[in-house]
């Protein structure tokens, strides 16, 4: 069955068409600056996993996602540039949060509460002067800003300064609705050491409607020198790692939320070639708001469904932050280097 018919695209194709699910964005992009930092939010809490497949990654608050761990939710998943440093972001996100009375309350007084932020970064410090990387403040204002309707992708957020491969990556997201009513979206953050686009066919690996072959002179024209890497930006450094959220709106334990991330990154081994790298840092949340209710019966089977959804909707986000992207500096963006592949 052709994948895009057996998974119908959500009304917005974004991953706040989950219900209790909020994003928001902030970045820089100027001649000195190239990162940003992206939330999802779920101020109310969300039972949350991750699964990490990456050989670098860089994160905040993974291990209190594992199953066996006391904390069942999260009250937001932060995405961010920066490296390491972005990860600072985050404190910003928990402040926001703990300013309004979300988190997990710690005491009998109201207001005292720790909010769970997991995070992820993407490695892009080679886009911007040196030094210049997302902090608390850039956090703060991505919560401030989050919405049920934000949906923009490409140059935005984490994906400001996001190379894929030899292209400007970016923001991507995508959703569907099950033939159960179950709602499945994704937020990915390209960043990845490997391709998005065949580059014998100027194509991306894991098809999407609103392509067509580009013109051969174009697919000439991209393919990399003999000897010399696929790659252009302002640094010979690679510039690695895709991050990203996926979401239902089921009522799933953290286990079966597990399952939701070890799928995801199946879609990303489909949409990224090669993935997860010893320099990727290749990392996949799950959240899972409930407002969809328990998954119908027998559950497993159910599960076994919402896991390909998720797949599915990962793939196709990661090519849409590629297609939405625009160029950088001396990085170029799909839409230049195939200008006649749009239908």
């Amino acid at each position: 069955m052709d994948g895009m018919a057996e998974f119908p695209v959500g009304r917005r194709n974004a991953i706040v068409d989950v219900d209790g699910i909020r994003v928001g964005h902030e970045q820089r992009l100027d001649e000195h600056w190239a990162t940003g930092t992206s939330v999802v939010l779920v101020p109310e809490g969300a039972t949350a996993a991750v699964d990490v497949r990456g050989g670098g990654p860089g994160t905040r608050e993974t291990d209190v996602l594992e199953p066996t761990h006391l904390v069942s939710q999260a009250h937001a998943i932060v995405l961010s540039g920066g490296s390491a440093y972005g990860l600072a972001s985050a404190d910003g996100v928990m402040n926001w949060l703990g300013e309004r009375g979300h988190g997990v309350p710690v005491s009998q007084r109201p207001g005292e509460v720790v909010p769970v932020v997991p995070a992820a970064v993407v490695f892009d410090p080679p886009m911007s002067d040196w030094g210049n990387r997302p902090d608390a403040g850039f956090g703060y204002r991505a919560a401030e800003a989050a919405s049920r309707t934000e949906t923009r992708e490409g140059n935005v957020g984490a994906g400001t300064g996001a190379v894929a491969g030899s292209l400007k990556g970016g923001v991507g997201t995508a959703s569907t609705v099950l033939d159960d009513g179950t709602v499945v979206g994704a937020l990915m953050v390209v960043n990845s050491s490997g391709e998005v686009i065949d580059p014998d066919t100027g194509l991306p690996w894991f098809p999407v409607p609103g392509l067509r072959a580009p013109d051969p002179a174009e697919v000439a024209a991209g393919r990399p020198a003999p000897g010399r890497p696929h790659r252009h930006g302002r640094s010979e450094r690679t510039l690695n790692t895709t991050v990203g959220v996926v979401a239902t709106d089921r009522i799933l334990t953290k286990a079966q939320c597990k399952r939701v991330a070890v799928a995801a990154h199946d879609g990303l081994a489909r949409a990224v070639r090669p993935a997860h790298a010893m320099f990727d840092g290749d990392t996949a949340f799950a959240l899972a708001t409930g407002t969809g209710g328990e998954l119908p019966e027998p559950w497993a089977v159910a599960l076994d469904r919402v896991c390909a959804a998720a797949a599915h909707v990962t793939a196709v986000a990661i090519v849409r932050a590629v297609l939405a992207a625009q160029p950088v500096g001396e990085v170029t963006s799909y839409t230049n280097r195939y200008p006649s592949a749009r239908e």
